[in-house]
């Protein structure tokens, strides 16, 4: 019998049709009444027959004519849209350009692809594969090596050998040997019954960058999962079929098995499945809606897809490279500040940070200099206050090298863990197709990533914790020189006071979040996973830190520029005007009080879309190329009071 998926408001229906000769008229009422049945007050519908409506295909073909029989305008399995007439409830039925359907509008297929080998990705190729930049295909040495591990498997099946996973239950229940004839529905059970997340789904983002790396790493070989099935996650993935998969439920050991099972589900036709074709839906009913085939698993094949770390890896993927982001930025936001403070750049000369060397340190010295350096970028701002009497600057701008610079660091620890982590094969057995055997380890145990992504949120913390400290330093007109929060008329204008309480609280809150979770962990299985890595808490609080840090970096950021406005017509360094340029496109100046929020928000886009970095980098990268270490490359800055130097070779006096 032909069946439709509509949707209305927030939900998706299926209706049946029993008669294609019927009219979409007709098949909107149907799915009307369903709706309203499942709403205690009809949904606010008062009588189907005089609601009035029209109805679109989800794949973009345009509006469909009420009087048009659905033989003539749909397909069996179909997704269509209802919008109700005058309707402003649904926040998901969105108008778009006409014949694109709204769910279909912010998504474009990908033309390019990643090949996977399951040892070359990395954090960023994962993350640009979350973003659908590209689709997925495999390497020719992949599938050699993935076709070896299978056969290595069907012959232990064929001659009855006793392997965990393959002809025996799992934890608790490894000794017990399952008949041949039952080790599809063995394999089917585990997925079913492991499958017993909680919580938010993961976005399609995050779910596609879930799936993306179980393809890879299935792609070394050692997991014994077939060709065909491995294909199948393929297909789905390009097709950007994803899974209903929670966010809750995952100890980190025996892997990510809670949602690694949701992930597999949805494959194999079971629960819910999302694409951007057809949204929410019935999985099997998504699968078909692209001509894809629920999985049929094999032996071992419900083991190989839901035991590894790829939960805490993915999103750690995401974690760091965000991580990464806001930590260059901060450089820039901090710069910025120290300009309108009327800092010195002193602090930042190279033989100090010479004396103690770290990576990180040097670096953001290094991109100080280079956005204030007076020898490249003159500043207005730095010439009016050239013979103040002040010697030295508080400690959130002086120590900003330092501060940063450990976090800088860290996130490239981190980073090299998640990289290796991603194309580690966290598979228990381990399929050995060269020695012929099946090794039984803990390569699924998530203390790696885990431990990594607690000092991740650590360190870039410290971030926001700094960051918050210079806000007070704007908005405090005994520290600024500047009107109280950085209005004029303070008392009728507020300005940006609660603007500073919002990135304390975030500070606050991230606080809390840094407790590593690593730290604890309870037995599972009657105590045969004794020892668990609660890596699944870290990667989410990872992200939730990091997203605080960029919100209180935007805050910054705002603040630093409304400060400018104070000091014009004073100008700063080239590079931070054209950082000032950037915010004033998206948020006017503050001339009275208005609503925040919203400057906030797009401030954050900013960050996260990386463009406060894009817009300085072009700087930093010249000041790199023709900088030619010296004695005192920072010379400028080290001028003697006793023998005058020339205005352009010097940073700051103090």
């Amino acid at each position: 019998m032909p069946r439709f998926t509509v949707h209305i408001r927030d939900e998706w229906l299926a209706v049946s049709c029993r008669d294609t000769s019927n009219t979409i008229q007709w098949l909107g009422q149907e799915a009307l009444k369903r709706y309203m049945k499942n709403k205690p007050d009809n949904g606010g519908i008062g009588s189907v027959k005089e609601t009035r409506f029209f109805v679109r295909r989800c794949q973009g073909l345009g509006l469909l004519d009420a009087e048009d029989t659905i033989d003539d305008v749909l397909e069996d399995n179909d997704f269509v849209e209802l919008a109700i007439e005058g309707d402003t409830m649904s926040s998901d039925f969105i108008p778009c350009e006409p014949g694109v359907s709204n769910i279909t509008a912010a998504y474009k297929e990908p033309a390019e692809y990643i090949s996977l080998d399951g040892n070359s990705l990395t954090s960023t190729d994962l993350v640009n594969l979350g973003r659908g930049l590209y689709k997925i295909k495999l390497t020719e040495e992949a599938e050699r090596k993935v076709v070896q591990s299978r056969e290595l498997l069907d012959t232990i099946v064929k001659e009855n050998k006793v392997v965990y996973g393959i002809t025996t239950g799992f934890g608790k229940f490894a000794r017990t040997v399952i008949p041949v004839s039952k080790l599809k529905e063995l394999q089917e059970n585990l997925v079913r019954s492991h499958s017993a997340g909680l919580g938010n789904p993961l976005s399609p983002e995050r779910t596609r960058m879930l799936l993306a790396l179980r393809i890879n790493v299935l792609a070394k070989g050692y997991s014994g999962i077939s060709l065909e099935t491995l294909q199948a996650m393929i297909q789905a993935f390009n097709a950007s079929c994803l899974s209903f998969v929670p966010e809750k439920g995952t100890v980190g050991a025996s892997g990510d098995l809670a949602p690694l099972s949701h992930l597999a589900l949805g494959l194999m036709g079971e629960g819910k499945m999302w694409s951007p074709k057809s949204g929410w839906a019935d999985a099997k009913y998504v699968l078909e809606a692209h001509g894809l085939k629920p999985i049929s698993l094999k032996p071992k094949e419900g083991l190989a897809l839901i035991n590894g770390t790829q939960m805490i890896t993915s999103l750690g993927a995401e974690a760091v490279e965000r991580a990464q982001a806001i930590a260059q930025q901060a450089d820039i936001v901090a710069a910025l500040t120290l300009e309108v403070l009327k800092g010195t750049t002193k602090a930042f000369d190279s033989d100090i940070h010479s004396l103690r060397p770290h990576p990180g340190q040097t670096e953001v010295a290094l991109r100080f200099r280079s956005l204030l350096d007076s020898d490249h970028h003159p500043s207005e701002i730095a010439e009016s206050h050239r013979f103040c009497d002040r010697v030295q600057d508080a400690y959130t701008m002086r120590c900003c090298p330092q501060v940063h610079g450990i976090a800088n660091d860290t996130i490239k620890f981190v980073q090299n863990i998640i990289n290796t982590e991603i194309n580690s094969a966290t598979d228990n057995p381990m399929v050995f197709a060269e020695r012929g055997e099946t090794i039984s380890g803990g390569n699924f145990h998530g203390e790696y990533p885990a431990k990594a992504l607690d000092f991740l949120c650590i360190a870039v913390h410290e971030l926001a914790s700094i960051s918050e400290r210079r806000i007070e330093r704007l908005c405090n007109p005994s520290l600024s020189e500047l009107p109280a929060f950085l209005v004029n008329e303070g008392g009728l204008n507020s300005g940006f006071m609660i603007a500073h309480c919002t990135a304390a609280s975030l500070v606050s809150e991230n606080k809390v979040l840094c407790h590593p979770s690593s730290v604890d962990s309870l037995s599972t299985s009657a105590a045969t996973e004794d020892h668990v890595s609660m890596g699944g808490w870290a990667a989410r609080k990872a992200l939730r830190v990091v997203e605080h840090v960029e919100q209180v970096l935007a805050i910054e950021l705002l603040a630093a520029c409304q400060g400018i406005e104070f000091l014009r017509p004073l100008r700063t360094t080239t590079p931070l005007e054209k950082v000032y340029d950037l915010v004033r496109s998206v948020v006017r100046p503050w001339i009275k009080d208005r609503f925040m929020s919203p400057d906030i928000e797009a401030v954050h886009r900013l960050l996260v879309d990386q463009k406060v970095w894009n817009v300085a980098k072009p700087y930093i990268d010249k000041y790199q190329r023709e900088y030619v270490p010296e004695s005192r490359p920072c010379s400028p800055t080290a001028f003697s009071l006793d023998t005058p130097a020339s205005p352009r070779k010097r940073f700051r006096h103090e």
